[in-house]
């Protein structure tokens, strides 16, 4: 890793967590479509695909500005959204692009 930058981190970091909120998503909606349709729980777990889809989303968009002030706090706040281990690496990423906007301008 000595050849990465730390805004390249952010980057990776950002990206690698969108993809993965992203399948998980995916992964979420079709493993449970076999549910009933009257079943309450199918609606609740569709529900948490569709918010892991668009923070996912949302993710890999912002993955290639992590290192400005604004879409590091965007990508910590739909990392927190997401959750999961996705969620956890948009945040990490969010965090070495805030901490790399902040030194930046110091």
């Amino acid at each position: 890793m000595s050849g990465i930058s730390v805004s390249q981190l952010a980057y990776y970091l950002a990206l690698i967590g969108g993809i993965l909120l992203i399948i998980f998503g995916l992964l979420s909606l079709i493993g449970f479509s076999r549910l009933s349709y009257l079943h309450f729980s199918f609606y609740a777990f569709a529900y948490d695909g569709i918010v892991s889809l668009i923070c996912g989303v949302i993710a890999i968009v912002g993955a290639k500005s992590a290192s400005t002030l604004v879409w590091a706090i965007v990508l910590i706040i739909v990392g927190i959204v997401g959750g999961g281990l996705g969620g956890l690496l948009v945040v990490l990423g969010g965090l070495v692009g805030l901490i790399t906007a902040v030194t930046k301008k110091t």
